[in-house]
């Protein structure tokens, strides 16, 4: 039987507990398909994330490693976010879930509607 570490030591539940939320996936796959973009043109990509929820998912990436952020020096200020090398090494594994998860979609909204029944 395989046993898991204690929750603050167990990087099955760090990890994903970070990248399970609403947001955080869906900044990952944009900025790795856009490549470098701005806060507005994040903010735009996924218009329903709220720009308090995207302040918040791009603070956890970064402090994560799995994004970074530069400022520049302009007036006003012009800041970019992008894909650390790390984050790039996630992505395979995000773009394999995201996959199944479109060639699944008709059978799980078939399967919850079944369910409601």
């Amino acid at each position: 039987m395989k046993n898991f570490h204690p929750a603050e030591n167990c990087p099955v539940r760090n990890v994903l507990c970070r990248l399970g939320d609403k947001w955080s996936m869906l900044v990952l796959v944009t900025l790795n398909a856009n490549g470098t973009m701005r806060f507005s043109d994040i903010h735009k990509t996924i218009d329903d994330i709220s720009q308090r929820m995207l302040t918040v998912t791009l603070r956890t990436l970064e402090a994560d490693g799995l994004i970074s952020r530069n400022v520049y020096a302009e007036v006003p200020p012009r800041v970019e976010y992008h894909l650390t090398e790390m984050g790039k090494t996630l992505m395979p594994h995000i773009e394999s879930l995201v996959n199944w998860a479109v060639g699944h979609m008709d059978e799980i909204m078939v399967s919850r509607e079944m369910a409601q029944r």
